[in-house]
C-alpha cells in the first residue's frame, strides 16, 4: 500500500516534515531534496498530497515534478517520456567545445529535445532540427525544443535538403543491451519507452545505424556525438572508424559519462 499523506486544509500550510516523511516511506533516499522540490513546485495543497502519492508509488520525480534541470534549463517532462541523465551534459559540452561555431544542430533520439534545447541556448542562433519515433516524446519536444521537430525512425525524420550540412550530429541512441532492460532500476523500465533503453543485442543496434549513414548526413568538419557506456566504447568507436569518420572516445569519470565523437574531414 503506497504511504499516503493527509490533504490539508485550505487554511493549513504545507508541511515539510510531512511531505518528508512520507517520501522517506515509501522509500525515497533523497526525500529531504525531493521535498524541498516537490514543495516548490506544488501550487495547492491537493496537488502536493496527488505528487507525493504519484512519487510514492514509484513514478521517476521528474515526471512528478514536470520538468527535469539539465545543462542549467528546465526542460519539460512529460510522463511516458525519457528522463534526461545529468550525466549527458557532458556529451553536450563535447559538442560544443570541438564544433563551437556550428550553424545547423540535428538532435536524433532527442526524447524531451533536452540536448537540442542545450545547444541551442549556448549557440544562440542556429537552424535546429530534433527528432524521435516516439510520438510522445515528439509532443514533449515540442515544448523545451525552438525549431524544427519530426516523427520518424532516426534519418528518415529529417529533410533531405539537411543532407551534407549537419555541423553538430547528437545522437542520444538507447544502448542497453535487450537481455539488461530487466535489470533497470523500476523507475525507468516501467515508467520511460522501451524504444529509449533498448539497443539490441549488445546495445549498440542504432548506435552502428548512426554511424553508418552520419558521413552522408555531416558537413565537412561536422562531428557526431553518441553517448555509451564505458564497456562498449571501444566497439563503438570501431564502428565509427569503419564508417569513415575519424573517431575518439570522451570520458568524465565525475559524471562516469563517455561519448564517442565521429568527424567528418574537411
Amino acid at each position: 500500500m503506497p504511504a499516503h499523506i493527509p490533504s490539508p486544509s485550505p487554511s493549513a500550510p504545507l508541511s515539510p516534515s510531512l511531505v518528508v516523511a512520507a517520501l522517506r516511506a515509501g522509500g525515497c533516499v533523497f526525500a529531504e531534496d525531493e521535498a524541498e522540490l516537490i514543495l516548490a513546485t506544488a501550487r495547492t495543497p491537493d496537488e502536493l498530497t496527488t505528487m507525493v502519492d504519484r512519487r510514492v508509488a514509484g513514478l521517476p520525480l521528474e515526471h512528478v515534478l514536470g520538468w527535469a534541470e539539465f545543462h542549467g534549463l528546465r526542460i519539460a517532462v512529460e510522463p511516458g517520456v525519457f528522463v534526461p541523465r545529468r550525466r549527458t551534459e557532458f556529451l553536450v559540452t563535447q559538442a560544443l567545445t570541438r564544433v563551437p561555431h556550428a550553424a545547423l544542430v540535428v538532435d536524433l533520439c532527442c526524447g524531451s529535445g533536452a540536448v537540442g534545447a542545450a545547444l541551442a541556448a549556448v549557440l544562440g542562433r542556429v537552424e535546429l532540427h530534433a527528432a524521435d519515433i516516439d510520438p510522445a516524446a515528439v509532443r514533449c519536444a515540442r515544448r523545451n525544443v525552438t525549431g524544427h521537430v519530426h516523427t520518424g525512425d532516426l534519418f528518415e525524420a529529417l529533410p533531405g535538403e539537411l543532407r551534407g550540412r549537419v555541423d553538430i550530429l547528437a545522437a542520444n541512441v538507447p544502448y542497453v543491451p535487450t537481455d539488461a532492460v530487466a535489470l533497470l532500476p523500476a523507475e525507468a523500465r516501467d515508467h520511460e519507452p522501451l524504444t529509449a533503453l533498448d539497443g539490441g543485442t549488445d546495445g549498440l543496434d542504432l548506435l552502428r545505424r548512426v554511424a553508418a549513414a552520419a558521413p552522408d548526413w555531416l558537413a565537412p568538419g561536422g562531428c557526431v556525438f553518441v553517448e555509451t557506456s564505458e564497456h562498449q566504447a571501444p566497439t563503438a568507436v570501431e564502428a565509427f572508424t569503419r564508417a569513415g569518420l575519424t573517431a575518439c572516445l570522451a570520458e568524465s569519470e565525475e559524471l562516469y559519462a563517455h561519448v564517442v565523437i565521429g568527424a567528418k574531414g574537411a
